[in-house]
């Protein structure tokens, strides 16, 4: 049963569920990009950090530092789910972008999503 993130309690009082599997992976890849180094007890090199890199100066190293991090996270992490075609990261005013592309392993479709942080 795949769980929802944030975890958090539907309308019935039990764990809420994703509504369909482009949602959980959407879910599961914001997971994966938001989780710092280190936050999780018994899992201390899940995460990227790019919550950090929102208050480094812009650059097109930075970009590309990033996108190499994204892309490792989510081989190490999700590779089982989905395969990362592509990744592009945007800043802009204290505003961190990142979009990937990726496809999804159990159905072969291929998706496109958008994650920001200010």
């Amino acid at each position: 049963m795949p769980l929802s993130y944030p975890y958090r309690i539907d309308a019935t009082g039990r764990t809420a569920s994703p509504p369909d599997a482009k949602t959980w992976v959407r879910e599961v890849l914001e997971m994966v990009l938001f989780t710092a180094p280190g936050e999780r007890v018994m899992r201390p090199t899940f995460g990227t950090g790019v919550n950090q890199l929102v208050f480094e100066p812009a650059s097109d190293e930075l970009g590309a530092a990033t996108a190499h991090l994204v892309r490792s996270a989510l081989q190490q992490w999700l590779s089982d789910w989905l395969e990362v075609e592509h990744i592009d990261v945007q800043t802009s005013d204290g505003t961190l972008s990142v979009t990937v592309s990726y496809r999804v392993r159990s159905t072969g479709t291929l998706e496109r999503t958008t994650l920001t942080r200010d």
